[in-house]
């Protein structure tokens, strides 16, 4: 019997796509708030719960997730989320998987997390290039909960450990799961690289008995310090309360806390960065290589707070993802 091949793609794309939506059953729905959406732009339609049942940790008040467009542009979103109490991570699969997979945690100084500059923009140019991305939407630490700054980072190891549980049905080789986190979103990113080891949740099923440690770990722009003097004073606020212990900043710090079996580094910031001083990188890369970390540092003159994607075009740091992807090679990412 003669088989079209056209027919073939398109029996094979449905029978993806129905995969896709039984293992999306049952989960949360990504966010995306009620404005329409750009035409072109693909959204993630699959995505997976991060605990069974509720997250670890009591809330002091109870939460409505919300999602804010602050983008006045209709052909560009700028999504904002917080009351964020079902973590999960939103998928973007490749069409061709190269095995490695990048997790994502996307800024937004601890108030929020930023949905499209920092997150699904950044899944859709890794899936392009054959990585399967996910966007992780953790849990804020400033809106409440009994786990207070180990919030983000106990979602974080736990994401890590499900991605990992998951790893056949995602098509991605278990050891090649990278971080990659922008602003407070990079302290997320370079937390869990220093402290993944630490106990941050109690231990509920087989996942939780898999490494949280990131293969590679990307800070871009990130928060690191919480030391009074370069921290972002919004994001130490939200994290750590209004008048921190000296010893609860050095805890939250992740240069100070670098284990001496830390991943490979790739850190990104801009000089001329308003928000988060450019010191928070410097000092996260002086901390790994007395470390003997293997770390890659890439300082720009110019490029501001948050420039992602879309705000690079033009610059000279708009070369930051080529970089990366080809650091990801030379650690054997991908």
């Amino acid at each position: 019997m003669t088989v079209d091949r056209r027919a073939l793609v398109a029996r094979t794309l449905a029978m993806a796509a129905c995969a896709i939506t039984r293992s999306a059953s049952g989960q949360t729905p990504p966010p995306t708030g009620l404005q329409a959406l750009p035409p072109g732009l693909p959204q993630p339609a699959e995505t997976l719960d991060l605990w069974p049942g509720h997250a670890p940790g009591q809330l002091l008040r109870p939460l409505v997730e919300t999602v804010e467009e602050r983008s006045r542009d209709a052909l560009v979103n700028d999504r904002a989320v917080f009351g964020i109490t079902r973590p999960r991570l939103a998928v973007f699969r490749p069409d061709r998987p190269n095995g490695a997979a990048v997790m994502i945690t996307p800024g937004g100084g601890y108030r929020w997390i930023v949905v499209d500059k920092e997150g699904y923009e950044i899944g859709r140019w890794l899936a392009a290039r054959g990585f399967t991305a996910f966007v992780l939407f953790y849990r804020l630490p400033g809106e409440g909960w009994s786990t207070g700054p180990d919030t983000p980072l106990a979602d974080a190891q736990r994401a890590m450990r499900l991605i990992r549980h998951h790893a056949r049905d995602y098509a991605i080789d278990p050891e090649r799961v990278a971080a990659m986190g922008f602003s407070a979103g990079g302290h997320v990113c370079a937390d869990l690289a220093a402290r993944f080891a630490a106990p941050a949740y109690p231990a509920s099923d087989a996942a939780d008995r898999l490494s949280a440690r990131p293969h590679s770990a990307a800070p871009i722009y990130p928060v690191v310090s919480m030391d009074a003097a370069i921290a972002h004073a919004g994001s130490r606020a939200l994290l750590l309360g209004s008048n921190p212990t000296p010893r609860l900043e050095a805890a939250h710090s992740p240069d100070r806390m670098v284990p001496a079996d830390a991943p490979p580094h790739f850190l990104c910031h801009a000089e001329d960065d308003e928000a988060v001083p450019v010191e928070n990188t410097i000092r996260l890369r002086a901390a790994l290589k007395a470390r003997g970390i293997p770390v890659e540092t890439h300082l720009f003159a110019n490029g501001g707070h948050g420039f992602g994607l879309r705000r690079a075009i033009g610059k000279p740091v708009e070369v930051w993802p080529d970089l990366w992807r080809t650091w990801a090679r030379t650690v054997g990412l991908a």
